[in-house]
């Protein structure tokens, strides 16, 4: 009897899992995953294009049957989708538990509640009949690119690692108002008993100028009120700096937080660092910088001085030899021969698709394996075993730096 893992479908066991990748993961540009984020956020920018045209009466009336399609079609396309996470989610949580605790929490989870609300309103709107209000409801999809935008998940991220910093920001900020809003009621109650006769009417007041907007509907007229203000307006600065102050701090941590853990997983995708400790890693992530480049666009050319060694976390290059072509996909790195016997390059290198590289110039690749005596061993021992096999890259490399030993 074969048992069929959890969340997996009995007719197709893989349908499932393929679909939860498609819709979950990150790929790169040339992949069926990227084109459907593509589609979703097209959908998106259209959807919110057409309510906030719709809001003008003239175009409404004009485009009204336009305007309509563009609603009915994001209710679908964001139904669909809803729909296609809540089904492909189970057995895809950590937590260990049964396909419908699964669903549910992933439908009571922020991303989940956003993804409901994003159409939910809009048909039961549109079922009613009321485009005035499918008008207003425009935004609701806007925030769909929580899920696709990495800088808008770095600063909720962000909120929510301060919120215990922020809320107390705000309990200050209440204390502040209440202090400034009785102070200027004592002083100017029976000046301006229309404006300032009470603390909830002295609040408005206070806030109005902790927040340096200053509509000047409620001013102080006495010297000791006015006294009171300039104090106001100084406090009020303090309470805009403070929250600005920790959540640009907070967000900064967040993106480097985010990129460390990219470059890590990048990393890991290379057997090369398969072996090293997580501190030796780290050692290395501070030499790497991280390059994309797109299909068709040539790397390194023929004859170039090497500079640098190249390695491939996801995507596909093809470097191209004298005699022949040779393919390197995800995990393979090249370069290294160059580097260690100090020649030019024998290859063309031209990605063949969206790729992804981890790049270690030549003067941290040299003290590099200076100070990793392990991580020298493994590469002189990949660079021998590339030497021994015919019409690769590495072989060529060292042909050509023969070459220019016999010509010197």
């Amino acid at each position: 009897m074969r048992l069929v893992p959890r969340g997996r479908g009995s007719a197709d066991p893989n349908l499932r899992d393929r679909l939860y990748e498609l819709l979950e993961h990150d790929p790169l540009a040339y992949s069926i995953g990227s084109r459907f984020i593509q589609v979703i956020i097209s959908v998106i920018v259209l959807d919110v294009v057409a309510m906030i045209l719709a809001s003008v009466p003239e175009l409404d009336a004009r485009f009204d049957t336009l305007f309509s399609a563009v609603a009915v079609l994001a209710v679908i396309v964001f139904a669909l989708e809803y729909l296609a996470r809540l089904w492909t989610v189970a057995g895809h949580t950590q937590r260990n538990g049964s396909a419908l605790s699964d669903r549910l929490s992933y439908a009571f989870s922020a991303l989940g509640i956003i993804d409901l609300m994003a159409f939910l309103p809009a048909a039961i709107v549109l079922a009613t009949g009321r485009h005035a209000t499918l008008a207003g409801l425009g935004v609701l999809p806007f925030f769909k690119l929580i899920r696709y935008s990495p800088a808008m998940r770095s600063l909720l991220a962000a909120i929510h690692a301060e919120r215990r910093a922020l809320i107390g920001c705000i309990v200050i900020l209440i204390g502040v108002v209440l202090t400034f809003a009785s102070l200027l009621y004592a002083i100017e109650r029976d000046v301006q008993p229309s404006k300032l006769g009470t603390i909830p009417d002295a609040m408005w007041w206070a806030i109005v100028t902790l927040g340096t907007v200053g509509y000047g509907d409620v001013v102080p007229v006495t010297p000791l009120g006015k006294f009171i203000s300039v104090f106001a307006i100084i406090s009020g600065f303090a309470m805009i700096a403070l929250p600005v102050a920790i959540i640009s701090t907070a967000f900064a941590e967040e993106v480097r937080r985010r990129d460390f853990v990219v470059t890590w997983g990048m990393l890991a995708r290379v057997p090369l660092f398969s072996h090293l400790s997580a501190a030796e890693i780290a050692d290395i992530m501070r030499l790497l910088r991280a390059r994309t480049i797109e299909q068709g666009e040539i790397l390194v050319r023929r004859g170039d001085a090497a500079s640098s060694m190249y390695f491939i976390t996801a995507g596909e290059v093809e470097i191209t030899l004298p005699s022949q072509q040779v393919r390197l996909a995800d995990g393979t790195f090249f370069g290294e021969i160059a580097l260690l016997h100090k020649t030019k390059r024998s290859g063309t290198v031209t990605a063949t698709r969206k790729t992804r590289l981890l790049v270690l110039d030549a003067q941290d690749f040299h003290a590099l394996i200076e100070r990793m005596p392990t991580l020298a061993a493994h590469v002189h021992q990949t660079a021998k075993a590339r030497l021994e096999e015919t019409g690769d890259l590495a072989a060529a490399e060292l042909a050509q730096a023969e070459r220019d030993d016999t010509d010197r």
